[in-house]
């Protein structure tokens, strides 16, 4: 009866354990131990306090109106018990991340398929081994070197060409400084 109380509460902790690093099993081993001694300190005590036999003071008891005024302030009495007001908050935080999952799952599904359109494109070229200089230009036009059109001076990168101008002084010429 009293398992029913915290049934909702109960922790999987196979599953938790599994996902604890390796460094941090010792302060997870002493949190379940705490744990464990709450969940038994309250297993102990019954669900439901014990009833009060009133009668029977009221007997013992030689003091008029003195058992009386103790029931109604114990019958008056009312432990609060703290209202939830943090599993709304939960719960949209819940939606919100269930959306930003889906739709992070469709952007990677459309990676996947222009990565799978890439990788076709490659295996219907010829292999790298047996490609010529031409080969390779027609399949790659944007890096092929093309000595006609664009001839470039070794090692072929943008900063050893002539009229290479960095970013620093393009932005000098936009702002008028020469």
């Amino acid at each position: 009866m009293a398992t029913k109380r915290i049934a909702q509460s109960c922790i999987n902790w196979s599953a938790l354990a599994e996902r604890v690093p390796a460094n941090q099993k010792t302060s997870f081993g002493a949190f379940k131990t705490k744990s464990d001694i709450y969940v038994r300190a309250v297993l102990a005590n019954p669900e439901v306090p014990p009833q009060i036999d009133w009668a029977n003071y009221k007997k013992l008891v030689p003091v008029q109106g003195l058992v009386d005024s103790f029931q109604k302030q114990y019958d008056a009495l009312k432990v609060p018990y703290p209202q939830d007001t943090v599993t709304p908050q939960v719960d949209a935080e819940l939606k919100a991340t269930e959306s930003e999952i889906s739709s992070y799952k469709k952007a990677s599904e459309q990676r996947i398929q222009n990565y799978q359109k890439e990788i076709a494109h490659l295996k219907s070229l010829l292999p790298y081994e047996q490609m010529t200089m031409e080969d390779y230009r027609d399949a790659f036009p944007d890096s092929a070197l093309d000595p006609i059109n664009k001839p470039t001076f070794w090692p072929h990168t943008p900063e050893e060409q002539v009229g290479y101008k960095s970013k620093e002084q393009l932005e000098a010429e936009a702002q008028g400084h020469h």
